[in-house]
């Protein structure tokens, strides 16, 4: 445990952002669960619902510094390949 009063407001707050980070992070992963559920049902109405949904959270995320600038790029690029072929 650190005894430096400033050293006890940095666990605080690294804490309080690990938890948000955290709560980004799952909410990035359910966008993209939902969009990879309509893409194995086949429905391509709902798959590209799902993915207008799912990019602006991914690119929040990335904005947010909780996913890599290109980690969310090639997210976002795969799932939309996916979701166009499904659409042929």
């Amino acid at each position: 445990m650190p005894n430096i009063a400033s050293a006890k407001k940095r666990t605080r707050t690294t804490e309080k952002r690990q938890a948000i980070n955290h709560s980004r992070k799952t909410r990035i992963r359910s966008f993209v669960r939902k969009v990879e559920e309509a893409i194995l049902s086949g429905d391509s109405a709902a798959a590209l619902a799902a993915l207008k949904a799912a990019e602006p959270e991914i690119m929040r995320g990335v904005s947010k510094g909780v996913v890599h600038k290109n980690t969310g790029a090639r997210k976002v690029s795969r799932l939309s390949k996916r979701v166009a072929k499904l659409s042929k």
